[in-house]
Protein backbone atom coordinates (compact mmCIF):
# COMPACT_ATOMS: atom_id res chain seq x y z
CA UNK A 1 0.00 0.00 0.00
CA UNK A 2 2.65 2.28 0.68
CA UNK A 3 4.30 1.80 -2.73
CA UNK A 4 1.01 2.22 -4.18
CA UNK A 5 0.66 5.53 -2.88
CA UNK A 6 4.38 6.57 -4.25
CA UNK A 7 3.24 4.64 -7.51
CA UNK A 8 0.09 7.15 -8.14
CA UNK A 9 1.95 10.00 -7.59
CA UNK A 10 4.37 9.42 -10.39
CA UNK A 11 1.83 7.68 -13.01
CA UNK A 12 -0.77 11.03 -12.36
CA UNK A 13 1.93 12.98 -12.64
CA UNK A 14 3.10 12.13 -16.10
CA UNK A 15 -0.04 11.08 -17.43
CA UNK A 16 -1.47 14.92 -16.83
CA UNK A 17 1.29 16.78 -17.73
CA UNK A 18 1.09 14.87 -21.36
CA UNK A 19 -2.93 15.39 -21.48
CA UNK A 20 -2.65 19.05 -19.53
CA UNK A 21 -4.60 20.77 -22.60
CA UNK A 22 -7.16 18.19 -22.78
CA UNK A 23 -7.81 17.83 -18.95
CA UNK A 24 -10.64 20.64 -19.07
CA UNK A 25 -12.79 17.71 -21.11
CA UNK A 26 -14.48 15.33 -18.71
CA UNK A 27 -13.85 12.62 -20.90
CA UNK A 28 -10.02 13.04 -20.34
CA UNK A 29 -10.58 12.82 -16.72
CA UNK A 30 -11.82 9.64 -16.76
CA UNK A 31 -9.01 8.13 -19.12
CA UNK A 32 -6.65 9.55 -16.38
CA UNK A 33 -8.82 7.78 -13.43
CA UNK A 34 -9.63 4.61 -14.84
CA UNK A 35 -6.46 2.52 -14.40
CA UNK A 36 -6.65 3.85 -10.88
CA UNK A 37 -9.71 3.39 -9.61
CA UNK A 38 -8.06 -1.36 -10.02
CA UNK A 39 -5.71 0.37 -7.60
CA UNK A 40 -8.20 2.18 -5.19
CA UNK A 41 -10.73 -1.33 -5.26
CA UNK A 42 -7.60 -4.11 -4.91
CA UNK A 43 -5.90 -2.09 -1.50
CA UNK A 44 -9.27 -1.08 -0.21
CA UNK A 45 -10.57 -4.74 -0.18
CA UNK A 46 -8.14 -4.74 2.56
CA UNK A 47 -7.33 -1.40 3.86
CA UNK A 48 -9.90 1.10 3.53
CA UNK A 49 -8.16 3.94 4.77
CA UNK A 50 -5.31 3.45 2.54
CA UNK A 51 -7.62 3.27 -0.52
CA UNK A 52 -9.02 6.79 0.78
CA UNK A 53 -5.55 8.37 0.84
CA UNK A 54 -4.89 7.36 -2.63
CA UNK A 55 -8.27 8.57 -3.80
CA UNK A 56 -7.49 11.76 -2.33
CA UNK A 57 -4.08 11.85 -4.13
CA UNK A 58 -5.58 11.43 -7.53
CA UNK A 59 -8.23 14.21 -6.33
CA UNK A 60 -6.13 16.66 -5.55
CA UNK A 61 -3.74 16.07 -8.71
CA UNK A 62 -6.30 16.16 -10.94
CA UNK A 63 -7.79 19.38 -9.25
CA UNK A 64 -4.39 21.48 -9.81
CA UNK A 65 -4.22 20.40 -13.21
CA UNK A 66 -8.18 21.25 -14.43
CA UNK A 67 -9.82 23.18 -11.18
CA UNK A 68 -13.41 22.43 -12.35
CA UNK A 69 -15.97 22.35 -9.67
CA UNK A 70 -18.72 20.60 -11.59
CA UNK A 71 -16.25 17.66 -12.43
CA UNK A 72 -15.66 17.43 -8.57
CA UNK A 73 -19.20 17.33 -7.64
CA UNK A 74 -19.43 14.01 -10.23
CA UNK A 75 -16.18 12.58 -8.51
CA UNK A 76 -17.39 13.35 -5.15
CA UNK A 77 -20.71 11.73 -5.84
CA UNK A 78 -18.95 8.14 -7.22
CA UNK A 79 -16.33 8.50 -4.25
CA UNK A 80 -19.00 8.67 -2.09
CA UNK A 81 -20.77 5.14 -3.95
CA UNK A 82 -17.65 3.80 -3.83
CA UNK A 83 -17.26 4.49 0.09
CA UNK A 84 -20.78 3.11 1.03
CA UNK A 85 -20.17 -0.22 -1.14
CA UNK A 86 -16.92 -0.87 0.86
CA UNK A 87 -18.26 0.25 3.89
CA UNK A 88 -21.32 -2.58 3.53
CA UNK A 89 -19.18 -5.61 2.16
CA UNK A 90 -17.26 -5.94 6.01
CA UNK A 91 -19.75 -5.52 8.86
CA UNK A 92 -16.92 -4.57 11.04
CA UNK A 93 -16.93 -1.09 9.08
CA UNK A 94 -20.62 -0.44 10.16
CA UNK A 95 -19.80 -1.50 13.49
CA UNK A 96 -16.76 1.01 13.46
CA UNK A 97 -19.54 3.58 13.05
CA UNK A 98 -21.46 2.39 15.57
CA UNK A 99 -18.26 2.84 17.84
CA UNK A 100 -17.47 5.95 16.46
CA UNK A 101 -21.06 7.17 17.69
CA UNK A 102 -20.93 6.08 21.31
CA UNK A 103 -17.47 4.55 22.13
CA UNK A 104 -18.63 3.90 25.75
CA UNK A 105 -21.19 1.10 24.93
CA UNK A 106 -18.81 -0.92 23.11
CA UNK A 107 -15.37 -2.86 24.20
CA UNK A 108 -13.36 -1.79 21.06
CA UNK A 109 -14.35 1.63 22.03
CA UNK A 110 -11.77 1.26 24.62
CA UNK A 111 -9.13 1.86 22.49
CA UNK A 112 -10.75 5.78 21.38
CA UNK A 113 -11.47 5.97 25.03
CA UNK A 114 -8.03 5.68 26.15
CA UNK A 115 -6.23 8.02 23.64
CA UNK A 116 -9.17 10.70 24.74
CA UNK A 117 -7.86 10.25 28.59
CA UNK A 118 -4.37 10.68 26.98
CA UNK A 119 -4.98 13.70 25.63
CA UNK A 120 -6.89 15.17 28.24
CA UNK A 121 -4.70 14.14 31.02
CA UNK A 122 -1.85 16.27 29.36
CA UNK A 123 -3.19 19.34 29.80
CA UNK A 124 -1.06 22.89 28.44
CA UNK A 125 2.20 21.65 29.19
CA UNK A 126 2.04 17.88 29.45
CA UNK A 127 3.68 15.15 31.94
CA UNK A 128 6.56 15.66 30.66
CA UNK A 129 8.58 13.83 28.01
CA UNK A 130 8.72 10.48 28.30
CA UNK A 131 6.03 10.34 31.21
CA UNK A 132 3.07 8.94 29.82
CA UNK A 133 1.34 7.01 32.05
CA UNK A 134 -1.38 5.86 29.24
CA UNK A 135 1.29 4.28 27.29
CA UNK A 136 1.93 1.54 29.46
CA UNK A 137 -0.85 -0.73 28.26
CA UNK A 138 -4.05 1.56 28.47
CA UNK A 139 -3.67 2.84 24.82
CA UNK A 140 -3.59 -0.37 22.16
CA UNK A 141 -1.20 0.04 19.36
CA UNK A 142 0.34 3.34 21.08
CA UNK A 143 3.84 3.90 18.93
CA UNK A 144 1.59 3.26 15.60
CA UNK A 145 -2.11 4.83 14.65
CA UNK A 146 -2.61 6.90 18.51
CA UNK A 147 0.60 7.79 19.00
CA UNK A 148 -0.29 11.29 18.70
CA UNK A 149 -2.61 11.02 21.77
CA UNK A 150 0.37 9.86 23.98
CA UNK A 151 2.25 13.16 22.47
CA UNK A 152 -0.52 15.21 23.54
CA UNK A 153 -0.32 13.75 27.14
CA UNK A 154 3.50 13.91 27.48
CA UNK A 155 3.98 17.61 25.64
CA UNK A 156 0.69 18.76 26.08
CA UNK A 157 -1.58 20.79 23.97
CA UNK A 158 1.31 23.40 23.17
CA UNK A 159 3.67 20.04 21.91
CA UNK A 160 0.87 19.11 19.94
CA UNK A 161 -0.11 22.62 18.12
CA UNK A 162 3.90 22.87 17.42
CA UNK A 163 4.11 19.81 15.87
CA UNK A 164 1.09 20.58 13.82
CA UNK A 165 2.74 23.83 13.11
CA UNK A 166 5.44 21.69 11.61
CA UNK A 167 3.66 19.65 9.86
CA UNK A 168 2.18 22.77 8.43
CA UNK A 169 5.71 24.41 7.26
CA UNK A 170 6.78 21.01 5.46
CA UNK A 171 2.89 21.28 3.46
CA UNK A 172 4.00 24.98 2.74
CA UNK A 173 7.83 24.09 1.54
CA UNK A 174 5.97 21.40 -0.91
CA UNK A 175 3.24 24.23 -1.91
CA UNK A 176 6.59 26.47 -2.70
CA UNK A 177 8.06 23.85 -4.55
CA UNK A 178 5.83 23.06 -6.72
CA UNK A 179 4.74 26.68 -7.69
CA UNK A 180 8.59 27.07 -8.19
CA UNK A 181 8.83 24.02 -10.39
CA UNK A 182 10.53 24.25 -13.85
CA UNK A 183 7.59 21.61 -15.55
CA UNK A 184 4.25 20.24 -14.75
CA UNK A 185 5.26 16.85 -13.78
CA UNK A 186 7.59 18.37 -11.23
CA UNK A 187 5.18 20.48 -9.71
CA UNK A 188 2.23 17.95 -9.77
CA UNK A 189 4.78 15.80 -7.60
CA UNK A 190 5.10 17.73 -5.02
CA UNK A 191 1.48 18.29 -5.26
CA UNK A 192 0.88 14.99 -4.70
CA UNK A 193 3.03 14.59 -1.68
CA UNK A 194 1.86 17.48 -0.16
CA UNK A 195 -1.72 15.91 -0.65
CA UNK A 196 -0.71 12.95 0.90
CA UNK A 197 0.76 14.20 3.60
CA UNK A 198 -1.98 16.66 4.41
CA UNK A 199 -4.39 13.65 4.05
CA UNK A 200 -2.61 11.65 6.46
CA UNK A 201 -2.35 13.85 8.70
CA UNK A 202 -5.29 15.05 9.53
CA UNK A 203 -7.03 11.86 9.31
CA UNK A 204 -4.45 10.54 12.29
CA UNK A 205 -5.41 13.16 14.28
CA UNK A 206 -9.13 13.32 13.27
CA UNK A 207 -9.13 9.42 14.48
CA UNK A 208 -7.19 10.02 17.42
CA UNK A 209 -9.73 12.43 18.52
CA UNK A 210 -12.71 10.39 17.51
CA UNK A 211 -13.66 13.28 15.00
CA UNK A 212 -14.00 10.33 12.54
CA UNK A 213 -14.75 6.47 13.09
CA UNK A 214 -11.58 5.08 13.55
CA UNK A 215 -9.64 3.68 10.85
CA UNK A 216 -5.48 2.18 10.65
CA UNK A 217 -3.48 5.65 9.56
CA UNK A 218 -0.03 5.98 10.61
CA UNK A 219 1.04 9.67 11.56
CA UNK A 220 4.19 10.84 9.06
CA UNK A 221 7.26 9.85 10.55
CA UNK A 222 6.20 9.88 13.89
CA UNK A 223 4.30 6.32 14.06
CA UNK A 224 6.28 2.99 14.53
CA UNK A 225 7.13 1.39 11.28
CA UNK A 226 10.34 1.15 8.65
CA UNK A 227 7.91 0.78 5.39
CA UNK A 228 6.15 3.64 6.08
CA UNK A 229 9.07 5.99 7.26
CA UNK A 230 11.23 4.73 4.01
CA UNK A 231 8.42 5.70 1.59
CA UNK A 232 8.19 8.85 3.06
CA UNK A 233 11.83 9.82 3.05
CA UNK A 234 11.75 8.47 -0.80
CA UNK A 235 8.56 11.28 -1.44
CA UNK A 236 10.68 13.73 0.23
CA UNK A 237 13.94 13.06 -2.29
CA UNK A 238 11.67 13.26 -5.08
CA UNK A 239 10.34 16.68 -3.82
CA UNK A 240 13.93 17.74 -3.06
CA UNK A 241 14.90 16.53 -6.62
CA UNK A 242 12.48 19.31 -7.80
CA UNK A 243 13.62 22.06 -5.29
CA UNK A 244 17.06 21.72 -6.54
CA UNK A 245 15.78 22.31 -10.31
CA UNK A 246 13.80 25.69 -10.07
CA UNK A 247 12.96 28.51 -12.05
Amino acid sequence: SEFAKVAVILYLSCVISDQARKMAKFRTLVKVMIPVLPVVGLVGASNLSTAIIILGIAAALIFVASPKYAQFLVMGAAAAGFLGIFLALESYRLERLAIWRNPEKYEKGFQTIQGLYAIGSGGIFGRGFGNSLQKLGFVPEAQNDMIFSIICEEMGAAGAIFLIFLFAMLLWRLGVAAMHAKDLAGALICCGIMGHLALQVILNIAVVTNTIPNTGITLPFISYGGTSVLFLLGEMGLALSVSRDTD
